[in-house]
């Protein structure tokens, strides 16, 4: 259908920042000495506006008068072909929200039900280059899972409707199949189901006499997907370490993670492991409760996309635990290969890694921001070994009414369904998470990637909060991995459901049963309503704009049923659905590798060492990142992720006081380290929960009013040695948490990170982020990291031993090395205590955890925080074994990466408090804070190194300076 086209320019003699950004994009893919790029916004309007209402709508909504100018071309105009220009439009089908926010506009203005589309072109002085910027606009401007490039060519016309849906139903025999037979159906259907599950369906069909319908496969897929059973952490699992007898354990969850929190059994834990997120108590009337999720495979194929929704889908969690929580805070957690990987090291089907860190940065941004929830919290790690498989932790935190904690659905009760509409974006997105990507994953599996509309959600958010004050709905969950076939099933466990698709919401035409079932499109929610309360919950979705509609009734039927017009596509057994899959039964085995720490000489510069470890990416600023972030917004964020007199230096974690009126608080960390994984996984496990713990403590966060949130993202766990490496790390992680005190409350696995290029597969290290909240009875009695006053006392608390096994330090000079840090948790435990109780006493003004780049690494970014300088003594630092070398190794006490240490800045007044009330946990003064802005170290009244601040900034922030914009990097 032809279209109106209105275009939007930047005005004569302002500046065009979207095209200097694609110039230097395009000249990154391979494009350069084009000249000036100019950018252009596209809007294409349905032809049979009147001229007069077009004009009007884009000099009134479209363009700003002082800074743009717009044009308008009449259907069927092209563009003139005098310049060149290189088009990237949303391929056919793919969500775009900005036609859907240009389409409210339109309804706003009067012109309802008005088909809308959108574009953005670069034109260019040279059209006969066209070609050439068109490849390198495939790689800098445009993803080809999501976009079509279009060459000295505008869109003309409007996205096509969807063809004609098949209704039929369509039976798939199983029965009497082969097993390779159920194989390759599984494989060729991205179905993700092994040999044993598809012979488990085929005998569950063949008992009832019948074939399974398409629909009911793909339900079952969907259910018994990894994303959404577990299968390898909760089946059968015999563990052999070494030369010890095999163990057999039965569900490695319950007996790990899930056991920590049964034995602890702490009181301040209201629901785990039941609801959407984990609920812990804040106060008399309300609880908080916690998810952090996983969305690699989508972020490695459309990095905007899959960051954005997966932010998009764990806000969704938390308001869809209990009866509705009010989302208050989103965390962010990326690991990616390096960002100056060599474009010729890249795998075959592979994006770099420095366009997946700009994606993902943009889909968080772009999607809390708009949300108006704060992005608070996260980290970033670099390792060349994820280049095929990003991970992109995201989370979120809610305040959840005491009274509606709990949720049931009841037979009679209206399946709601509530928000954005279905279309195919998100097809097998559970199964497609479950599987190994390949070479060829960007184009056949791009239908499980998903485009976010955060304005969308932000609406539906309202109008659930606005029902659940009116207690308007007995149950909610978001429709996440797979779609309605998720949600209605598991929301109908124990009762039945009878679900009518053809009353489903659909973008677009087209769609078969089936797929409208399982789809994985954003901003849904279903809900169970009293059929008394439906008016008024279609009357408030109606007064929020948000589009509500019953696609079915809950009953006891234990059975779940799915018609289209009527006519039945699926009738599964709830019970079956739920508990019919095969346990898995898996072999692990853990073999030590056998590494040997380096033979290095003495370092012979220790001041370019120490540059050269704060301009590693690990431990560089993420200042750029963070930024980009709406950190202020719902002006619940009493602790910011940027600290200091210049508001650049690192925050811990974040301080949250999310009650108007009240000094009630939390405290968010998290810990983790992958590069540990390399020589011991249980250390990296270890490491990850003493270090969000240290966080926590550091920013004034309690011990021992902390719940912790467990996330896995690991390799092929088919594999025995992948799988020995995991339950390794568990048993260690079980091991400290009992010690610690800290119940798991939530968790999430994503298993197969793994990319094969033909013969060769790339493993990701195994990594567990430990993410950890606190409640805290006053915010005002937190800390931030920066140095506060010259002539302050420095203290350090902990003992440092010649651990740099997998150390910054020694990845700056090609080394992994064997001495990994493992924790001593009695010491630990002690640390943390008496830490938390010295700054209740307000015997400390600044404290900060050594993690990454150790000592000097604190020490510095303490420094470039207060911009004061620091004298450290070295030879003050409480030792233990095995001992560093002070003599002639400084490096080995500087950069040893020890766990449970932090750096206090204490008033030469409260020394004798911070003593008292650190009790037996070790701690040494080992030097003081300066006005002259430099930071000495020292062994004995040897000067070692002096170094300015304004060296260490710059330092610091330059690596992940990316746009050049980040004070004191240049």
């Amino acid at each position: 259908m032809d279209a109106w086209r209105v275009e939007i320019r930047v005005a004569t003699g302002q500046p065009d920042p979207d095209g200097t950004a694609a110039a230097a994009a395009l000249a990154a893919a391979g494009a350069a000495d084009l000249g000036p790029i100019r950018s252009v916004r596209g809007y294409l309007l349905g032809a049979d506006l009147p001229r007069e209402a077009v004009e009007r709508f884009a000099a009134d909504a479209l363009a700003d008068p002082v800074l743009q100018a717009w044009e308008l071309h009449a259907p069927g105009d092209v563009a003139p072909d005098d310049a060149g220009r290189v088009c990237v439009v949303p391929k056919p089908g793919v969500t775009d929200p900005v036609a859907q926010s240009l389409r409210k506009a339109l309804a706003d203005a009067g012109h309802a039900d008005v088909r809308t589309g959108t574009y953005r072109s670069y034109e260019f002085a040279a059209a006969d280059a066209a070609e050439r910027v068109a490849a390198a606009a495939a790689q800098g401007l445009a993803n080809d899972v999501i976009h079509d490039v279009l060459v000295n060519a505008v869109p003309t016309t409007l996205p096509g409707a969807g063809a004609s849906p098949d209704l039929a139903v369509v039976v798939v025999p199983v029965r009497g199949r082969s097993e390779a037979e159920l194989v390759a159906l599984s494989r060729d259907g991205g179905l993700a189901l092994n040999a044993g599950e598809m012979q488990t369906v085929a005998a569950h069909f063949a008992e009832l006499g019948r074939e399974p319908t398409r629909l009911e496969l793909e339900t079952i897929a969907q259910t018994w997907s990894e994303h959404c059973k577990h299968k390898t952490l909760t089946g059968r699992i015999r563990y052999v370490e070494g030369d010890a007898p095999p163990r057999d354990i039965d569900n490695l969850l319950r007996s790990t993670i899930a056991h920590v929190t049964a034995t602890l059994d702490r009181d301040f834990c209201v629901s785990v492991f039941e609801d959407n997120a984990g609920i812990i108590a804040f106060d008399d009337d309300d609880c908080v409760c916690i998810k952090v999720e996983t969305h690699n495979h989508p972020s490695a194929i459309e990095p905007f996309g899959g960051a954005g929704t997966g932010v998009g889908g764990v806000i969704r969690d938390v308001l869809g635990t209990g009866l509705g929580a009010r989302p208050i805070a989103n965390t962010d957690v990326f690991c990616l290969a390096p960002p100056d990987t060599a474009t010729d090291a890249l795998p075959k089907g592979c994006l770099h890694p420095l366009r997946v860190l700009r994606g993902v940065v943009a889909g968080v941004r772009d999607y809390g921001n708009p949300m108006g929830i704060p992005t608070v919290n996260g980290a970033v790690h670099f390792d060349p070994d994820f280049v095929g498989n990003p991970l992109v932790y995201v989370g979120n935190v809610g305040i959840l009414p005491r009274a509606r904690a709990f949720k049931k659905a009841n037979p009679g009760d209206t399946i709601l369904a509530v928000g954005g509409r279905t279309g195919r974006d998100g097809i097998h997105g559970a199964t497609f998470s479950s599987l190994e990507l390949h070479t060829e994953s960007e184009t056949v599996s791009s239908g499980a990637v998903q485009i976010g509309d955060p304005i969308a959600e932000r609406k539906v958010m309202d109008a659930i909060l606005r029902m659940a004050d009116e207690d308007l709905f007995s149950a909610i969950t978001d429709c996440g991995a797979g779609g309605f076939s998720s949600a209605v099933g598991e929301m109908a466990d124990g009762l039945g459901a009878d679900v009518e698709l053809a009353d489903a919401p659909l973008k677009y035409g087209g769609l078969a049963p089936w797929e409208i079932w399982v789809s994985e499109a954003q901003e849904r929610m279903v809900l169970a309503v009293a059929p008394d309360r439906l008016a008024r919950a279609l009357e408030v979705c109606d007064e929020e704009s948000v589009e509500a509609t019953s696609i079915g009734t809950f009953n006891d039927s234990g059975r779940l049923v799915i018609r289209y017009a009527g006519e039945q596509h699926g009738d599964l057994d709830l019970e079956f659905l739920h508990r019919g899959v095969p346990r898995a039964q898996r072999q692990a085995v853990y073999t030590a590798e056998r590494h040997t720490d380096p033979e290095l000489g003495p370092e012979p510069d220790l001041g370019q060492a120490l540059l050269g470890v704060l301009g590693d990416p690990n431990v560089a600023s993420k200042e750029w990142i963070i930024r980009q972030y709406d950190h202020e917004v719902q002006a619940g964020s009493a602790g910011k992720p940027l600290v200091g007199v210049r508001n650049d230096g690192p925050a811990d974690a974040a301080v949250i006081a999310p009650k108007l009126g009240s000094r009630r608080g939390l405290v968010l960390g998290c810990g983790l380290n992958p590069r540990y994984s390399k020589i011991d996984p249980a250390a990296m496990a270890e490491c990850a929960l003493d270090e969000a713990m240290r966080n926590i403590v550091a920013a004034g966060g309690d011990p021992d009013q902390t719940a912790i949130l467990d996330n896995y993202c690991w390799g092929n766990t088919a594999l025995p040695d992948r799988l020995g490496g995991l339950v390794r790390a568990s048993l260690a992680l079980t091991d400290l948490a009992l010690v610690y005190r800290t119940p798991f409350v939530s968790g999430k696995d994503s298993l197969n990170n793994e990319f094969r290029d033909g013969e060769r597969t790339i493993a990701i290290p195994g990594c567990i982020l430990v993410t950890a909240l606190s409640v805290i009875p006053d915010v005002s009695r937190t800390l931030t990291s920066d140095f506060k006053r010259a002539g302050h006392r420095l203290f350090l608390v902990g003992i440092t031993k010649r651990e740099l096994g997998g150390s910054v330090y020694w990845k700056n000079r090609d080394a992994l090395g064997a001495s990994v840090p493992r924790v001593d948790a009695t010491l630990g435990h002690r640390v943390l205590e008496g830490v938390w109780r010295a700054i209740q006493a307000r015997a400390v003004v600044a404290a900060h955890d050594l993690a990454e780049g150790g000592l000097g690494a604190a020490a510095a970014e303490m420094a470039i925080g207060g911009r004061l300088g620091a004298r450290l003594d070295l030879a003050q630092v409480p030792l233990g074994e095995p001992t560093p070398s002070l003599g002639d190794r400084p490096e080995d006490v500087l950069f040893s990466e020890s766990q449970s240490r932090i750096l206090l800045e204490v008033p030469p007044d409260r020394v004798d408090d911070l003593r008292e009330n650190l009790g037996d946990a070790p701690v040494a003064e080992i030097g003081e804070v300066l006005s002259e802005p430099t930071l000495r170290l020292e062994a004995g009244g040897r000067t070692l190194t002096a170094l300015p601040i304004d060296d260490l900034a710059r330092a610091w922030k330059a690596p992940l300076d990316l746009d050049g914009t980040l004070e004191g990097a240049r």
